[in-house]
């Protein structure tokens, strides 16, 4: 993949899984983000936005390891944070990155004990993530990265204060947020959280050049079928 600077495991680990070409979303963001601002990136369901958040954490993470996580992607349900973690599982593959996925059922003095025990990204869903965060006493000051997926379908099920009690218990971080659409809620949320931040509008591009994608690309897929996916997106996009 053709991206400015990335890292070689991690560009290995793209082109053996056929993402030989970053998409536009990919290339126009990657080096804003790499620099450690703040950003909103909006663009449509289906194309690419949690491939464009694991290649951009393994890309800032590669490097020894530390006790306290250093990303922290909150999702909106088990389904989403199974699907992330299977991401950095293949993109990540070539690296020593420890990623782990927690989750509204799953038990939490075993999460608390393995998250205690060393990793460097931890994938949660709001309320497990907002439960652990004031309980476990983790060091925040750790992360690098705080990133929100799918910010709309989050904040549509009121999980502001939640957001805000571990944004708030962090001094410094990268703060990223990804939607489908801006909305007055991720508007209000973003003044309270980003600081100056970059934002991306894909869909007006996508508004713009209608008859160039076909919209049946361009819809949710399974765990299984990601890949297929970027590819497809990739090659309407060039």
């Amino acid at each position: 993949m053709k991206l400015k600077k990335i890292n070689e495991k991690l560009r290995e680990a793209l082109v053996e899984n056929g993402l030989t070409e970053a998409n536009t979303m990919q290339q126009e963001t990657f080096s804003i983000l790499k620099s450690g601002a703040d950003a909103i990136i909006i663009n449509e369901k289906g194309s690419g936005k949690s491939t464009t958040i694991v290649i951009n954490v393994i890309q800032q993470l590669v490097c020894e390891g530390e006790e306290s996580p250093r990303a922290l992607i909150m999702v909106e349900d088990k389904a989403k944070m199974l699907e992330m973690e299977k991401l950095f599982e293949i993109y990540g593959r070539y690296t020593n990155l420890r990623v782990y996925g927690v989750h509204d059922k799953g038990d939490m003095d075993y999460d608390k004990n393995y998250v205690s025990a060393g990793i460097d990204v931890l994938i949660g869903t709001p309320s497990k993530l907002s439960d652990m965060f004031s309980t476990a006493g983790y060091n925040v000051n750790r992360l690098r990265m705080f990133i929100l997926d799918d910010a709309d379908s989050i904040l549509k099920l009121r999980h502001e204060t939640k957001i805000m009690r571990i944004s708030n218990s962090i001094a410094k971080t990268q703060r990223i947020i990804f939607t489908d659409q801006l909305t007055e809620r991720i508007d209000i949320l973003a003044d309270k959280m980003l600081v100056e931040p970059y934002v991306f509008d894909f869909n007006e591009e996508y508004d713009e050049d209608e008859e160039d994608f076909d919209e049946e690309e361009l819809v949710d897929q399974d765990v299984d079928d990601f890949e297929e996916e970027d590819e497809e997106i990739d090659d309407d996009e060039e």
